[in-house]
C-alpha cells in the first residue's frame, strides 16, 4: 500500500464519484478504478458500495477513511517538524484558538514568540475549545488557547491560566452603565445579545446557565459570531451581553464594561497541551503565554478600575 492509494482513495470519497475524482486528481477513471479496487484487495473488505451513479462508502470505509486522513496529517505534521528541527532560532508551533482570543491572548503570544525565536512558523486555527481538545490528542495542533472552564478536559495539561470573570456589556448611555458593578439579575428585562451557539455552543450554554442561577431565562434579541458583532449590536442598543472581563481591552466605542458581582460559573481562559509533550517550543510558548496573560489581567484591572 502506497501512500497515493490514500490520496486517492480520500478524493473518491469526498468526491462521491470516480469520474469527478479522477478529474481533481487528472487522471483517467478506469487506472483509478484499478487503484482503488487493488486498495481494497490489499485491506481486505470492501470500502465503497458502487450505485448507478457514483459511490458511497461502506460501514468499513468510514473508518478507512478517518484513519487515512489522519495518516496523511501525520506524514504532513513530521514533514513540517522535521524541515524545522535544525534551526534553534525558528520552529513549527500549531495554535488552536477561541474567537474571544483573536483580538488579546493571540496577538501578545505571537509578538513574544517571535521576540525570542524570529524565524518561528506559527499556524493559527480557530477551533471553540472541544475542537482544540480532540486536535490536541490528534496532534493536529500543538497548544489550545481555550476556556476550559466550559468542557470536560482529558489527557490535557493547563500550563497557565488566567481569571477572565464575566462582565456586563451595555450601550454607553443605558442607566445601568453608570454603575461600578451589577448583579446579573439587575438585567432580567433586558434584550440580550449571544454568540451564535452553533460557533460556540458550550460557551453559549454557559451563558444561559448564568442567567438562570440568576433566576430568570434571558430574552435572546440577536446573536453574532465574533466578540465584535457581539459589541456592535451591543453599541447600536439592540441588547446587553455577557462578556469576559479582557473585552474591555479592545475598542468599545459606545459600549461600556460593568464587573459582575459573585457569576455563579466561573470565566477563564488558558493554554492547552498533550500531557505527553516535552516539546521546547511548546516550553517556550508556556512561558510566553505566563507572560502574556499577566500583563492582560494588569490591563484589564486597570481599564475596569478593579
Amino acid at each position: 500500500m502506497e501512500l497515493r492509494h490514500l490520496r486517492y482513495f480520500i478524493t473518491v470519497a469526498e468526491s462521491g464519484s470516480f469520474s469527478a475524482a479522477a478529474e481533481k486528481l487528472f487522471i483517467s477513471q478506469p487506472p483509478l478504478s484499478m487503484q482503488i479496487k487493488q486498495l481494497e484487495e490489499e485491506v481486505g473488505v470492501p470500502l465503497l458500495t458502487r450505485l448507478p451513479r457514483g459511490v458511497r462508502l461502506t460501514q468499513a470505509g468510514i473508518r478507512f477513511l478517518e484513519e487515512s486522513k489522519a495518516i496523511l496529517n501525520h506524514i504532513e505534521r513530521a514533514k513540517d517538524l522535521a524541515k524545522h528541527e535544525d534551526n534553534e532560532h525558528g520552529g513549527l508551533l500549531s495554535i488552536g484558538f477561541v474567537p474571544s482570543a483573536s483580538h488579546t491572548v493571540l496577538p501578545k503570544l505571537i509578538s513574544k514568540l517571535r521576540s525570542l525565536r524570529p524565524n518561528i512558523e506559527i499556524k493559527v486555527k480557530e477551533m471553540v475549545t472541544a475542537e482544540q481538545i480532540t486536535a490536541i490528542e490528534e496532534h493536529k495542533i500543538d497548544v489550545g488557547i481555550a476556556r476550559p472552564s466550559t468542557v470536560t478536559r482529558n489527557n490535557t495539561n493547563i500550563v497557565a491560566e488566567l481569571n477572565d470573570p464575566f462582565c456586563l456589556a451595555l450601550p454607553l448611555h443605558h442607566p445601568l452603565a453608570k454603575q461600578k458593578s451589577l448583579t446579573l439579575d439587575q438585567a432580567e428585562h433586558e434584550p440580550f445579545v449571544f454568540f451564535t451557539r452553533f460557533i460556540a455552543h458550550a460557551y453559549y450554554d454557559q451563558i444561559i446557565g448564568l442567567c438562570i442561577d440568576a433566576g430568570f431565562f434571558p430574552k435572546t434579541q440577536c446573536e453574532a459570531s465574533t466578540i465584535y458583532g457581539v459589541l456592535d449590536l451591543v453599541s447600536s442598543g439592540l441588547g446587553v451581553a455577557i462578556v469576559p472581563a479582557s473585552t474591555v481591552l479592545l475598542s468599545t466605542k459606545n459600549v461600556q464594561i460593568v464587573p459582575l458581582k459573585n457569576p455563579s460559573r466561573p470565566s477563564g481562559i488558558a493554554l492547552m497541551h498533550s500531557e505527553e509533550s516535552d516539546n521546547a517550543i511548546i516550553k517556550l510558548a508556556s512561558s510566553c503565554m505566563k507572560e502574556a496573560l499577566s500583563e492582560i489581567e494588569a490591563e484589564t484591572r486597570e481599564r475596569l478600575m478593579l
